[in-house]
């Protein structure tokens, strides 16, 4: 009986063991894609994706509607090559939450958004990933933004 209790306790630390590291590597790759992002480095953050990936936003207008924007890859990091380099920006990641099964990972991130030394916005990110090749890649993008209730 010591020995089954022993080999089940001893598969379950490796799972989680296994799940910690899934989970800090998913981490990695949403860091990589902000430390891309800000360099501007488009060349990166194409690589980071798998395809032509659909972004979504989530913001409430002026009429307190709520309003979805969507986007592709190609146009955000179209948009993203665009900015002046005398224009300052950073995303700031506040924390994270995330969920592996398999070869599939749900991040949530929780932010403020910098531009020009100002806070301009908050919110939290989704990021949904996929597993190919020993490699986390980011399938869907999902924010909400807000500029009201930001810290």
């Amino acid at each position: 009986m010591r020995y089954l209790l022993t080999t089940v306790m001893i598969c379950i630390g490796m799972n989680i063991h296994s799940q910690d590291k899934e989970m800090e590597n998913v981490k990695n790759t949403i860091n990589t894609f902000f430390e891309a992002f800000h360099k501007q480095d488009t060349t990166a953050m194409r690589t980071m994706a798998r395809g032509d990936i659909l972004l979504q936003s989530i913001s409430v207008n002026k009429e307190g509607n709520t309003v979805l924007n969507e986007n592709s890859y190609n146009d955000f990091l179209r948009n993203i090559a665009s900015i002046p380099e005398d224009r300052n920006f950073e995303e700031k990641l506040l924390d994270f939450s995330i969920q592996v099964d398999g070869n599939m990972a749900n991040a949530w991130t929780p932010y403020e958004f910098w531009y020009m030394d100002q806070l301009s916005h908050c919110g939290v990110n989704s990021f949904q990933l996929i597993k190919e090749d020993d490699n986390w890649k980011i399938i869907y993008l999902v924010d909400t933004r807000r500029r009201e209730g930001c810290k």
